[in-house]
């Protein structure tokens, strides 16, 4: 009988997540792709191995704003699969969200009460500074020991930054758990080339599409006299098109516009022998410092299906392969 298996191209396995290894994420020495966009960055990659199949000034170091609350969702996912932790628990708004207000703000008091899985979906979906906040202090203190909020929440983020270092993200550092940048007297930065590591790190746990991927999502969480509900509406007006099921937007002054999508197509399927190999196909585009974000992630989608199908008629080679013009 043939036998059907799965190949997955050159990752490595930690923690059991896939982590591209760095030769998997060539960036081209970060030079300009021929490719004109308005974007201050780009990045098309292919999520299963992690090659850039094309890329503009990928290692410049910029702002990004809620594309940050890519790593909270996994600093929290990894310690909650680590420590066997479960996602119901509740977590007390802290002082330290005083500051966060924003206009995707859900509505969160200090003193409120609410899950880290709802307290997940309003930061990952409705981009909710304040909810991102209360997952660090939560898990912060968890993790430090600390009973005191803004050393919570610092132990929190050098968490996102270990594991920045873990995915061999050098050009990268966090500062907070929302990615405000205008709140602390450095600048926190990264690159498109390491979100597109990162991305393609959390696209490998089984639970972070299933929340970046919904439109719309009803939450909950205890007020001081009464239960709150919300109905958060996803700020990735991509979902659902071209195949797109995630996953992060982010617009601060100092970042401008920026996106992060992910889509899948039907996977490869090729006869060796008498085996089948089914690889899969799915590209991560990272866009920052665009005014017209959606769009230019919509078009660097459609030219990076030409890239994937180019790269794989020349073998999927890890080293010397160069994108065409157009």
């Amino acid at each position: 009988m043939k036998r059907l298996f799965l190949i997955i191209s050159l990752c490595v396995l930690a923690g059991g997540f896939a982590i591209p290894t760095p030769a998997s994420a060539q960036l081209f020495g970060g030079r300009s792709s021929n490719f004109a966009t308005d974007a201050a960055s780009w990045v098309i990659a292919d999520a299963t191995s992690g090659f850039v199949l094309d890329s503009s000034d990928a290692s410049r170091s910029l702002q990004v704003g809620s594309i940050t609350k890519i790593a909270t969702a996994m600093v929290l996912l990894d310690w909650a699969s680590a420590k066997g932790e479960d996602l119901s628990q509740l977590a007390t708004v802290p002082d330290t969200v005083a500051p966060l207000s924003s206009p995707n703000s859900i509505g969160l008091q200090i003193g409120d009460r609410i899950s880290l899985r709802d307290a997940l979906y309003a930061a990952l979906m409705q981009s909710d500074n304040q909810a991102a906040e209360t997952i660090a202090v939560h898990v912060g203190r968890k993790l430090g020991g600390s009973s005191n909020d803004r050393e919570a929440s610092d132990f929190f983020t050098a968490q996102m930054n270990a594991l920045a270092r873990k995915l061999n993200m050098r050009n990268t550092r966090f500062l907070n758990a929302h990615g405000l940048d205008d709140l602390e007297r450095k600048l926190p930065y990264s690159t498109a080339g390491d979100i597109a590591l990162l991305t393609n790190y959390a696209l490998g746990h089984s639970g972070f599409t299933f929340y970046t991927s919904q439109k719309e999502r009803r939450i909950t969480w205890q007020g001081a006299s009464d239960t709150n509900g919300f109905l958060l509406r996803n700020t990735n007006e991509l979902l659902g098109t071209g195949g797109i099921d995630g996953v992060k937007t982010g617009t601060t002054r100092k970042a401008g516009a920026c996106v992060v999508i992910s889509a899948a197509q039907r996977p490869e399927s090729k006869q060796v022998g008498e085996q089948f190999e089914i690889t899969p196909r799915r590209l991560t585009i990272v866009v920052l410092g665009s005014a017209t974000r959606f769009d230019t992630a919509k078009m660097l989608l459609n030219r990076g299906w030409t890239l994937l199908d180019q790269w794989s008629a020349a073998g999927r080679p890890m080293r010397g392969w160069k994108p065409s013009s157009r």
